[in-house]
């Protein structure tokens, strides 16, 4: 977690040293060791807010966590390869460099990481040019809920993020006139919300990515990676999907089942058709019902759908009249009859 020493000092970024100086007294008072004897909490804020008074009493490493946040110690680093750059001749371009961008690439900045990332980036004499272009950002990936209705019908989404942005009042130096940018405070970047429509495609599945070009993390220089959708469909009530085809159950009372006839579904699309039911059907048995599945994903133009199977639920009566229980009687006494004659 990125350190905030005016948070841990409960002080503003503007905050005078007395104030500063008075903060850490009143809360080394408050969480002394020898005040909270066996307190682990206390004890850790103890040596935070004493890292913290380190910082920000000391006006030379106070600027410099200011304009570089928590890896102001690697500031000096910085420094020395950008002023080597300039001493070795840059060809006549200017760079502008983020240093917890360069932290970030190196593993953190320790050992010889940094060091590395720093050569790459400025080569170290002007015979061999400087570095070839800005680096690009990291991808981002974002989950995104839809029903099983808008995977067949195809839907957007609007996406709210909070993204870092080039500050523009000093172009991304961190800087103007030699001064700490009053704007992005040092940093080059600023937090911008960002709106971005994205259109989901008919047919979409668990793990359907949809890719918007650099609308990603941003990289050294200001340029974007990537973002990358991914799409989870809901559970629906009464469908069930098995890839581009998608299962339902279809109520069938039994005398159709047994001699055939026809009953009504509702499609995903919201139309009711009828499907014929062959006699002698078997609970449980799927009906195929050809192209009413899901759209299929396709790069052409050309469209095709997986299937429907309407899959037999065969409905006992819950209440029987006296003809339809002397008709079941009748039927349950030939098929005795016939049972004896086979035996």
């Amino acid at each position: 977690m990125a350190k905030n020493y005016y948070g841990a000092l409960g002080v503003k970024k503007g905050a005078s040293q007395k104030e500063i100086k008075a903060a850490f007294r009143r809360l080394a008072r408050k969480l002394h060791p020898d005040l909270n004897p066996g307190d682990a909490e206390a004890e850790r804020r103890f040596k935070e807010i004493n890292e913290a008074h380190d910082v920000l009493g000391d006006e030379e490493k106070r600027a410099k966590y200011d304009r570089y946040g928590e890896n102001w110690q690697q500031a000096e680093a910085f420094e020395k390869a950008r002023a080597q750059h300039g001493a070795h001749g840059g060809g006549g371009q200017s760079f502008t460099f983020d240093i917890n961008d360069l932290l970030r690439r190196s593993g953190g900045g320790g050992g010889g990481g940094f060091s590395d990332v720093l050569g790459n980036l400025f080569r170290g004499g002007g015979s061999r040019g400087p570095a070839r272009g800005p680096a690009r950002g990291q991808n981002v990936e974002y989950v995104t809920e839809i029903t099983l209705e808008e995977a067949f019908q195809g839907t957007a989404r609007t996406l709210h993020l909070q993204g870092e942005s080039a500050c523009g009042t000093c172009g991304g130096s961190g800087q103007i006139a030699g001064a700490v940018c009053h704007e992005c405070q040092g940093v080059g970047s600023v937090a911008r919300p960002r709106r971005i429509e994205v259109k989901i495609p008919a047919g979409a599945r668990d793990g359907t990515r949809v890719r918007i070009a650099g609308e990603g993390s941003p990289g050294m220089g200001g340029r974007r990676g990537d973002l990358h959708v991914v799409t989870k469909v809901r559970p629906h009530s009464a469908f069930e999907r098995k890839g581009d085809d998608l299962v339902r159950d279809a109520s069938v009372p039994v005398e159709d089942a047994v001699l055939g006839g026809e009953v009504e579904i509702e499609t995903l699309a919201g139309k009711r058709i009828a499907v014929k039911v062959p006699a002698m059907t078997q609970n449980g048995k799927q009906i195929k019902l050809t192209g009413l599945g899901m759209p299929k994903l396709a790069k052409g133009k050309k469209k095709s759908h997986g299937d429907l199977y309407a899959r037999v639920r065969i409905m006992i009566p819950e209440e029987l009249s006296d003809e339809q229980r002397t008709l079941f009687e009748q039927l349950r006494e030939a098929g005795n009859k016939r049972a004896e004659a086979k035996a």
